[in-house]
């Protein structure tokens, strides 16, 4: 098996970093000049999900790219060129691994395009909760069968769920890409804004994604309804009704559901504290 760089975990090679703004956290790949990941840097966005996890002052996530041009433009080629099949399948593994646990997170994710967002890193993007683009900034796709290969870091599944299976079909045999807006109008992104640059774009991505902390709203709830979908949409109806039953069951003992009742008799603004 071919020694990779990339195995090797480095202190001084920070690939995704992580910091904290009014609730925020962010995520920011960094691998110019395309962002693509590797397996440390899969590692490293693993390591993220976790912090913010238990970190008690997150209540959103926000994941975006570095520079103006690139989100992620998915695994790094030349990485997986050097691989035998083994080690790839166990890097899809972890990879598939580490997405679940995104979804997984009860705090809502959102995923800040602001550049090219194809092959993994539109995987990347589908494991969130929510997709906001920056228009023109650039495509959206899953190309990966002009290598021969599928979308293997939950691209075919994930895809599927957004827009049906055929025409996620036919998007993946094509290996077009597309650009945001019409990505927006079959359902992969939930909308797309103007901004002059990627500073710009991400402070109203932010904006956005502070309406969803405390005290604004109540993150219990946030966070079931996140679960009681992503959960639910693998189960049967009946099923899914019963999760749905027992995680609002958990909400009607919570302080925020007395303080949001209360503040709606008493016609003022709730102050939710997520408990």
């Amino acid at each position: 098996m071919a020694t990779l760089a990339a195995d090797v975990p480095t202190e001084t090679q920070t690939l995704v970093h992580y910091e904290v703004q009014d609730g925020v956290a962010i995520f920011t790949l960094d691998d110019p000049p395309a962002n693509t990941y590797t397996h440390e840097m899969m590692r490293q966005i693993d390591a993220c999900i976790l912090r913010a996890r238990f970190d008690n002052t997150v209540d959103v996530i926000v994941i975006t790219g570095k520079g103006e041009k690139f989100f992620c433009a998915g695994a790094n080629i030349n990485m997986l060129q050097k691989a035998d099949p083994t080690w790839k399948y166990y890097f899809c593994l972890h990879a598939n691994e580490t997405l679940l646990k995104l979804e997984h997170t009860p705090k809502l994710v959102i995923a800040a395009l602001n550049g090219h967002t194809v092959g993994g890193g539109l995987e990347i993007a589908m494991a969130a909760d929510l997709r906001i683009a920056r228009r023109g900034a650039g495509k959206i796709g899953l190309p990966e069968v002009a290598l021969g290969v599928l979308p293997g870091t939950g691209g075919t599944q994930r895809l599927t769920k957004l827009v049906g299976t055929s025409k996620a079909i036919e998007l993946m045999v094509q290996g077009n890409n597309i650009d945001f807006d019409e990505a927006a109008a079959m359902g992969i992104v939930n909308r797309v804004i103007d901004a002059e640059g990627r500073d710009a774009f991400l402070a109203s991505v932010l904006e956005y994604a502070r309406q969803f902390t405390r005290p604004n709203k109540a993150t219990f709830a946030v966070g079931n309804i996140k679960r009681s979908c992503q959960s639910g949409a693998e189960l049967p109806l009946e099923q899914g009704l019963a999760l749905e039953r027992e995680l609002q069951a958990l909400l009607f003992n919570s302080q925020d559901a007395k303080e949001g009742l209360n503040a709606y008799v008493e016609k003022r603004t709730a102050q939710f504290t997520g408990k």
